[in-house]
């Protein structure tokens, strides 16, 4: 089957190929299947079955949002504005024509701003008691950029949610069974649940992505408001290069412009052969640099963007200890007092960190080169996108969960040899065991595996993985 950016640079035959590449270029004329919003108007079949979903899961979603207040409650009108501009992307679809790639990024602009949006808040409050609901909500509104990934949307979508259940699992665990928990535990739920019936509406109604509607209009002139400019790709001339992270608009971009296939090189200059210097050796000639000639200064490089230092943080805000930035500091103890406080531990470098007595949850997050040793950890104790880490207990813990991690070592006690490691996106993991069997106490380094092999099985139907062993 053939991508629609193909059919599109064949030129002359074009027609031909058109009837054969059905779910993906909206072959299906407007019908509302495979992918589907076909229809003309906003009352196509498409168009109702996502109004029954906002009214629906994802109006559950919001109501729980609100109720749960604070900073969730803040950036949920920006979630629920996505969804809408969404739902206006849906109807120009039902009703227009596919456009070219200038126009189908400019209608994907208001949803990506608020993609955007719900990201830039989650990173500017990262310390809120509410981080993980926030995070959550990050990693879960790209699924919005579905509408780019033809002939796949679904597996995509299945994928954020993958990426929001990581850190809504953590509100489950850390309010599920707990006084005044509810709220939080049906928030986790009705954001999960909103997701999972975004992707059943999708599979049931664009299949395949997007569908077009061949009789219908102009889509520039389909558009409900001026769509932001998406943003500049990095130039080459004299403007610097952005050195934040990349907008929703950009993202999407680029899904939009991978979609395209072979196209993607469609727009580029073909070069004449008499152009060419491998082809012309006149031009190589006269290419020649006169001996004496002065090479222009190079303009000045753009001065590095050097990362504030911020000063270093360890102080009990309630029930949570927060221990950041620091750096060098080889001798932070923590005391705890009592088994319902948690400790935070962001971005310390070249540090070693001590905590005397029992307590519910420890994370490090974003931490070099730092070591921690604690005792009795009731629920959890976290790695999450740090380089470098020792970690140890001398007490119980039940679960060690390191996630986007690049070297950690962990050493168990003997209370804790049946806990489980859980890792994701992480290398150079090892977790040195007590053995039993030794008087002198030496300790056994697991690494933990890395590479697998997965296997279709016909019989079962499903992929058979395995661990690959090292050569």
């Amino acid at each position: 089957m053939l991508p629609a950016a193909v059919c599109r640079a064949s030129g002359s035959v074009t027609k031909e190929l058109i009837p054969m590449n059905g779910p993906i270029s909206g072959a299906l004329q407007g019908g509302d299947g495979g992918g589907g919003g076909g229809g003309g108007d906003a009352s196509s079949p498409a168009i109702e079955a996502f109004d029954e979903y906002l009214a629906g899961p994802f109006k559950t979603f919001v109501d729980k949002s609100a109720a749960l207040g604070q900073e969730v409650s803040e950036i949920t009108p920006a979630v629920e504005q996505a969804f809408k501009s969404l739902r206006e992307f849906l109807v120009i679809v039902s009703q227009s024509k596919k456009p070219d790639e200038a126009t189908f990024q400019g209608l994907l602009g208001p949803m990506s701003a608020k993609i955007g949006e719900v990201q830039s808040f989650k990173e500017k409050n990262f310390r809120s008691k509410q981080s993980n609901h926030l995070a959550g909500l990050a990693e879960g509104m790209p699924c919005l950029g579905w509408v780019t990934m033809v002939p796949k949307p679904c597996p995509y979508i299945k994928e954020m949610r993958g990426a929001a259940e990581f850190y809504t699992n953590k509100v489950l665990k850390e309010f599920n069974n707990t006084d005044g928990g509810k709220p939080q535990v049906e928030w986790a739920r009705s954001w999960i649940a909103a997701l999972s019936e975004l992707e059943k509406y999708v599979k049931d109604h664009h299949t395949t992505g997007p569908a077009w509607n061949p009789r219908g209009g102009d889509a520039k002139a389909a558009k409900p408001a001026p769509a932001p400019a998406p943003a500049p790709a990095a130039s080459t001339g004299g403007g610097g290069a952005s050195t934040g992270a990349p907008s929703g608009t950009a993202k999407l971009g680029l899904l939009s412009e991978l979609s395209k296939g072979g196209a993607v090189t469609s727009g580029l200059k073909k070069v004449d052969k008499s152009q060419m210097t491998h082809k012309n050796p006149a031009l190589r000639a006269g290419a020649v640099v006169p001996a004496g000639a002065v090479a222009p200064k190079a303009a000045p490089a753009a001065a590095k963007k050097t990362e504030v230092k911020k000063p270093p943080v360890l102080e009990l805000q309630g029930k949570k200890w927060d221990c950041s930035y620091q750096d060098g500091n080889k001798g932070i103890i923590i005391e705890t007092e009592g088994a319902n406080q948690t400790i935070y531990i962001f971005k310390c470098t070249n540090s070693v960190i001590q905590v005397k007595g029992k307590v519910n949850a420890i994370t490090l997050d974003g931490c070099k080169k730092t070591s921690i040793v604690f005792g009795d950890c009731v629920a959890a104790f976290e790695v999450i996108n740090s380089t470098s880490v020792q970690c140890q207990t001398t007490g119980k813990v039940q679960t060690i969960s390191i996630d986007k991690t690049d070297g950690a070592q962990i050493y168990l006690s003997k209370e804790s040899i049946d806990a489980s490691v859980v890792t994701a996106k992480s290398s150079e993991v090892n977790v040195s065991i007590p053995n039993l069997d030794d008087p002198e106490g030496d300790m056994i380094e697991c690494p933990v595996p890395e590479q697998f092999k997965s296997v279709w099985n016909p019989k079962t139907k499903k992929l058979e993985t395995t661990m690959t062993e090292s050569i």
